[in-house]
């Protein structure tokens, strides 16, 4: 299984499992962890959920093969893509949700982060969103969290040239709260959701809803957006370019483009 979901002592755990190809997310990977969140959601046994990778890899963002073959519905169809399923999934869930990050987290692997409550990183963490280099713009509502975590100079560097960035900045930025070596980190975000669902779930639920509010029409509003240029640019020339070169294993030419 690309990803494995657990359901235990008030937690679910859904972990990247393709190691074999840096855990790069398929579409049907997508749309298991849209359900798990789902079910994790309707379930009142569950007061938490914890994202978790592998030690060497958290995920390596889309796999870009895939990606391209299932991000337009075929003609006619009013299935929405299951990337976009996820996100609402995500942005979604009421219940705390804990992210653990060992290795690089490419693309979505870090703009998921925006949206998860707890967030812990190893000290082989590495983040990017890559996202200009490939002639696209940002996800997840990234354009307008990223700076408001961040500050704009620092977001702009990030988003703008899409270079990785390390776990200490990642830490002052304030996209994580605390860095872990490898062997501690998994346990350690465990044990921070079992406190998690030790706690009343209605105060836990109530004072995260509270911190979104101010922000969550935006937050919407941007990724509706986001999600509308991203698809036009996916088919514009720059893109086509950036993916061709990519597959080619080559470097590519923007040079031509206004």
């Amino acid at each position: 299984m690309d990803i494995l979901t657990h359901k235990a002592d008030g937690i679910t755990t859904i972990q990247f499992n393709r190691p074999q190809r840096k855990n790069a997310i398929t579409m049907a990977m997508y749309v298991t962890m849209a359900e798990a969140i789902l079910d994790a959601e309707r379930d009142p046994a569950v007061r938490a959920i914890v994202f978790l990778g592998q030690p060497e890899i958290y995920t390596a963002g889309n796999d870009l093969e895939d990606f391209l073959k299932g991000i337009v519905p075929s003609a006619g169809a009013q299935e929405v893509p299951a990337v976009f399923q996820f996100m609402r999934a995500l942005h979604g869930a009421t219940k705390p949700v804990v992210a653990a990050v060992a290795g690089a987290a490419v693309g979505i692997g870090t703009t998921m982060l925006l949206h998860c409550d707890l967030v812990y990183a190893a000290e082989n963490a590495q983040f990017s969103m890559p996202f200009t280099q490939l002639g696209l713009c940002p996800e997840f509502a990234s354009s307008v969290l990223f700076p408001q975590l961040a500050g704009y100079p620092r977001a702009a560097e990030k988003l703008m040239l899409g270079e990785a960035f390390s776990a200490q900045e990642a830490l002052a930025m304030g996209l994580v709260s605390r860095i872990l070596t490898v062997t501690e980190l998994a346990p350690f975000a465990l044990a921070q959701a079992a406190r998690l669902a030790a706690l009343p779930p209605a105060s836990i639920r109530t004072t995260k809803r509270l911190m979104r509010a101010s922000r969550a029409a935006a937050v919407a509003d941007i990724m509706q957006e986001e999600n509308k240029l991203f698809g036009e640019m996916l088919a514009a020339p720059e893109a086509k370019e950036a993916f061709t070169a990519f597959f080619e294993k080559r470097k590519p030419d923007f040079k031509q483009f206004c």
